[in-house]
């Protein structure tokens, strides 16, 4: 474990780097876990030896903890379960029968090619299906994307890591021989999908109502708020791990309650929680590069290479090939979304979850994820900004099937009723009437570029991007879209 000063010094690096690296990393084809991890090689002890880092690390099993237990809460808050009853087909397409048919492909080229037995080969397809919200986040937040995209992938982010994690339990518990009896076996499972949420549901349910009853008979400051926040996750986590269960499952528990039961976490909190979940991901990606950095030579490392090559390139894209294959998207929509699925830190964690529970050949596994990781950090990374690029070029030059809607659920044609129909004629007549409509130019973002007159007065919103806008306005309003 570093010593104090080592600890701030990295801790420096992280808050610095990265405040001075953001204008680059929005123009350049780079990502912030691509700097970090890179450093945290260069300062290991395979670089200039500054930074020694083990993988029963207290420190990296702690920041560890802290990082994983904070995007799973904040993925919990951020979810809007309500969108989610409409949006659920595209996601839970990917989330279940391709997360299974990714898991299934890479377990059968680890084996093949690492020589792994069936145990080792599932849990390092199971941890390699994990996608990285971290690297998604670029994609996400780029406007030339058309929505219903960007929101399929969202939601895929959000809960990708909780349809990995209990698999991931369940086979660690298999290669531990932790239970033999269909009687341990329930209690286990029990332990691990019931308990463990639970606590994390009832903490995280107790700590919003007492905060929302003492906030307003005595008005807590949003400093203490934030902090509060941040204690309810890690209080989630002990929680769930004291009753015998998973304390990640719990800490996502902990989010679901706090949107179920309707109360509202101070919008301090969640900034002040996305900074300190974005700087202890920062800092663990550094601390994971040194200990990559010792790992692989003991893996060959063209058989994890080619690994890392069928994970990316076969794995993923086979799978939404088959599971989209009735979406109304376009091959470039298609071909989009089977690139992004990056591996990332999430992998990392629950690799570390291997070491901590003394699953045989740990290490191995390791640095067969770290290979897996790597490559996956560099070749998205990069790739965002240019592949964003181009796909906003080709819808600016023709219509695609994804821009017509900008929900999950409109991929596959489960939109709501139509709209009745308005003659030119009588849009005219409700023009001059006391009580104009709204109208609205929805027309594609190829139409428009090749046609930008407007109907005097109209406001421009591009199709995908309508029920967003519709969101802020007054119930009720008259409103009327046209298009080509």
């Amino acid at each position: 474990m570093p010593d104090l000063l080592t600890v701030f010094a990295l801790i420096a690096v992280v808050l610095m780097v990265s405040a001075l690296a953001s204008g680059i990393v929005e123009r350049a084809p780079l990502s912030f876990p691509m700097i970090f991890l890179g450093l945290g090689v260069l300062l290991g002890e395979r670089g200039f030896g500054i930074l020694s880092v083990g993988s029963h690390d207290q420190g990296l099993e702690a920041i560890a903890i802290l990082s994983l237990s904070m995007v799973l809460f904040l993925d919990a808050v951020r979810l809007q379960l309500d969108d989610l009853g409409r949006d659920w087909l595209a996601p839970a397409l990917i989330l279940g029968p391709g997360t299974i048919l990714i898991i299934g492909v890479v377990s059968l080229a680890a084996g093949l090619l690492l020589g792994l037995s069936l145990l080792q080969a599932l849990i390092v397809g199971v941890i390699l299906a994990s996608t990285d919200p971290v690297v998604l986040r670029d994609v996400i937040r780029d406007e030339r994307i058309p929505s219903s995209l960007r929101r399929t992938l969202s939601i895929e982010a959000g809960t990708n890591d909780i349809v990995v994690l209990p698999i991931l339990l369940v086979l660690i518990a298999l290669v531990r021989a932790e239970a033999g009896s269909a009687g341990e076996w329930a209690i286990l499972l029990a332990q691990v999908f019931l308990l463990g949420p639970l606590a994390g549901f009832v903490v995280g349910g107790l700590a919003s109502i007492v905060s929302k009853r003492v906030d307003s008979r005595f008005e807590i400051g949003r400093v203490y708020q934030a902090l509060y926040g941040v204690g309810v996750v890690l209080a989630a986590f002990v929680a769930g791990e004291a009753v015998g269960g998973d304390g990640f499952l719990a800490a996502f528990a902990a989010g679901v309650a706090v949107v179920l039961l309707d109360t509202e976490l101070c919008d301090c909190f969640l900034e002040y929680g996305e900074i300190t979940a974005e700087m202890s991901m920062l800092l663990a990606f550094m601390l994971f590069g040194a200990l990559l950095s010792t790992l692989v030579g003991a893996i060959p490392l063209v058989p994890a290479l080619a690994l890392a090559g069928i994970t990316i390139l076969v794995a993923r894209p086979l799978a939404l090939m088959l599971v989209l294959r009735r979406s109304r998207m376009s091959p470039r929509a298609r071909a989009f979304m089977g690139w992004f699925g990056p591996r990332g830190l999430a992998s990392l964690l629950f690799a570390l979850l291997l070491v901590r529970d003394g699953v045989p050949q740990a290490e191995r596994l390791l640095a067969i994820i770290g290979v897996v990781v790597a490559v996956s950090v560099v070749a998205h990374g990069a790739s965002v900004a240019p592949l964003a690029a181009a796909y906003g070029r080709a819808v600016r030059r023709e219509t695609h099937a994804e821009e017509r809607t900008g929900s999950a659920s409109g991929l596959f044609g489960v939109e709501a009723n139509s709209a009745p129909r308005v003659a030119v004629d009588e849009l005219a007549g409700m023009l001059d009437g006391p009580n104009p409509p709204v109208v609205l130019d929805v027309r594609s973002r190829s139409q428009y570029d090749r046609e930008p007159d407007q109907i005097p007065g109209s406001v421009r919103v591009a199709p995908d991007k309508v029920e967003a806008w519709a969101r802020s306005r007054p119930h009720g309003e008259t409103v009327v879209a046209y298009c080509t």
